[in-house]
């Protein structure tokens, strides 16, 4: 393990733990409107600026249109991203499974005890998401142990490091699972927690912690 990100998990560990923090504090609550916005944002973010995708969430929840709005209504807000037509309708797709009546439903879909199967079926139901999409909405609930987001610069970091020879072409379920046993290896080797170790390779790439 580098020295150099170890020194930098120093400087960074308390702003890593209160990112955690804030993210845990949304299942404590159980804030499910808070809950949708991460679903949402987590259908922005594939091939997109985490921060330009964010800004989108927040027009359309300030707006009003996230709740209402049809997808050419929705398309005008999410037009920094890529794949925004492709998007839109996926909003929209999750709004009616997880918003009935006025009421959300997301937190029948999540069980904390059974994190792996509830990834599962969040794959299963919503789509736009894959595994990667899923892990990372979890994270950003508060959901974040036993999983792993394996971003392409959580790979590139894997291949650094040596824990991959190569990025994978694909990742199937199958292969998920398996590279996720990696990273979590690359976790314990370098005494860093997982969620801990996500955020900080994010922070190396970005300069920043964001989501």
């Amino acid at each position: 393990m580098s020295e150099d990100l170890l020194g930098i998990y120093t400087s960074i560990k308390p702003i890593i733990i209160n990112r955690l923090n804030e993210f845990k504090n949304i299942w404590i609550l159980r804030n499910e409107l808070s809950m949708f916005k991460e679903l949402v944002f987590c259908l922005l973010t594939p091939q997109s600026k985490a921060k330009t995708a964010w800004e989108s969430v927040e027009e359309m929840f300030d707006s009003g249109v996230i709740f209402r709005g049809e997808e050419k209504d929705i398309q005008p807000y999410v037009k920094g991203v890529r794949f925004y037509k492709n998007k839109s309708h996926y909003i929209v797709r999750a709004r009616n499974l997880f918003w009935r009546n006025g009421r959300f439903t997301l937190l029948r879909q999540i069980n904390e005890n059974e994190i792996m199967k509830t990834r599962d079926t969040i794959v299963h139901k919503v789509k736009g998401f894959g595994y990667k999409e899923a892990s990372h909405f979890l994270r950003n609930i508060g959901l974040f142990e036993n999983i792993s987001i394996l971003d392409r610069h959580i790979m590139r970091n894997m291949v650094e490091y040596g824990y991959l020879k190569e990025l994978p072409a694909s990742l199937s379920r199958k292969k998920y699972l398996e590279v996720e046993k990696v990273f979590f290896r690359f976790a314990e080797d370098s005494g860093i927690p997982p969620a801990h170790l996500d955020l900080l390779l994010w922070y190396k790439e970005t300069g920043e912690v964001f989501k």
